[in-house]
């Protein structure tokens, strides 16, 4: 590690590793005090660091020099206004994913530092500690955990910055990329999906008079219910049978499922296609519930897991696990496939047209508009048949 001391030693000037920016300490009223100098030119770091040093010895003078806080402080103080400003705006389960990502990651790297010394380098620094392979299981944290991770930071800086902690955001973009990959969500497309129910529904009466035969009832009535609303498994977890009724559409006539959905976003509506109606008279008519019984007491987590093995369907072809949540996406294919209106759709599944842009409509062939390619100019000459391009195949 390179160091030089200026000021007769009172000031020592050093670099980090795998950090250009040179760092400058001092120690006043028995405390050690940081800050970058945020350059890597030696003269230029000297001068700014004459400068802090003066700086501070003037603040000592009038008693106004106090302990910098550092990133440890501020995660503190954003836990505790995120809880209470956000108390019934956001599920608790987001509160304490906040709190463990600092936990278990930021806090060990960060926590100690002083809030002057945040850099994007620094950030960066950070990301690349984290995708080095886990010595015992040599993996290496996804794109969305990093993705999460760097939020959190944000909103910890955040919190500084408007307590005038700092005096501005240092920039958390990852270097060197452009915009990302667009890649789909796992679904089953309608000749799968059929190959899942129809084995569900077979295990289904093979289980007749056995001591397994309810619980497989109840996994082929929640592929079913699963795949014709939309729901995430989180809401259909919490779903009870008071927020399910029975109703006619208005437009087609036909009976559908009005679900009162109480998710992460708070409290929304979800009205289902005419597939769900029977799956859910049948846990009733199966389960005799009380209103507040959960529709979905058990977890089936394992038994769908089996199913989807059975039937070869764990995996997409571009390699993509499938599982419960495959189910929404599958709901929400198949809408867009029959051409269903997209802002309904988004509004029906409480979720925004932009998601369903990016990760659903941008993978299906009915999105596009073959008349709308392949339009022709009028009041022109046709041109030569021979000069179309791949018109002699």
């Amino acid at each position: 590690m390179a160091t030089h001391y200026i000021l007769g030693d009172r000031v020592r000037l050093y670099q980090r590793e795998n950090s250009t920016a040179w760092q400058a300490q001092a120690r006043l009223e028995g405390k050690k005090w940081r800050v970058s100098t945020k350059t890597d030119s030696l003269s230029q770091a000297k001068e700014i660091a004459e400068d802090w040093y003066f700086e501070l010895r003037g603040k000592s003078r009038v008693g106004e020099l106090t302990q910098e806080k550092t990133f440890a402080d501020a995660a503190k103080q954003f836990l505790q206004e995120y809880e209470a400003i956000t108390l019934g705006e956001r599920n608790p389960r987001y509160v304490k994913d906040h709190a463990a990502r600092l936990d278990n990651h930021l806090l060990p790297y960060f926590g100690d530092k002083g809030l002057s010394t945040f850099t994007a380098g620094l950030v960066q620094d950070y990301r690349v500690m984290r995708l080095q392979p886990n010595e015992e299981t040599g993996k290496v944290p996804s794109r969305s955990t990093l993705h999460h991770e760097t939020v959190t930071l944000r909103q910890v800086m955040k919190t500084a910055l408007r307590h005038g902690w700092i005096n501005h955001l240092p920039d958390f973009s990852a270097p060197y990329r452009t915009s990302g990959k667009i890649s789909h969500r796992a679904w089953f497309s309608p000749e799968e999906y059929k190959t899942l129910y129809t084995y569900t529904r077979e295990r289904a009466k093979q289980a007749k008079g056995l001591n397994w035969e309810h619980a497989a009832e109840q996994l082929h009535d929640y592929i079913l219910f699963m795949a014709n609303t939309g729901l995430r498994p989180d809401e259909a977890n919490r779903l009870e049978y008071r927020d399910v009724t029975v109703e006619r559409d208005q437009e087609g006539g036909e009976r559908i499922l009005l679900i009162e959905v109480r998710g992460k976003r708070g409290v929304g509506y979800c009205k289902s296609t005419t597939g769900a109606v029977y799956p859910f008279l049948r846990l009733k008519k199966r389960n005799d519930p009380e209103p507040n019984d959960l529709v979905f007491p058990q977890d089936h987590k394992k038994q769908f897991n089996r199913a989807l093995t059975d039937c070869a369907l764990k995996f997409d072809r571009e390699g993509n696990r499938r599982s419960a949540y495959s189910l929404r996406h599958t709901y929400i294919c198949l809408r867009l496939l029959e051409g269903a209106d997209i802002y309904q759709i988004a509004k029906n599944c409480r979720t925004s047209v932009e998601m369903i842009e990016k990760h659903y409509a941008v993978h299906l062939k009915n999105t596009l508009d073959a008349r709308a390619i392949n339009v022709k100019r009028s009041g022109r000459r046709r041109a030569d048949p021979k000069a179309t391009i791949g018109a002699q195949g």
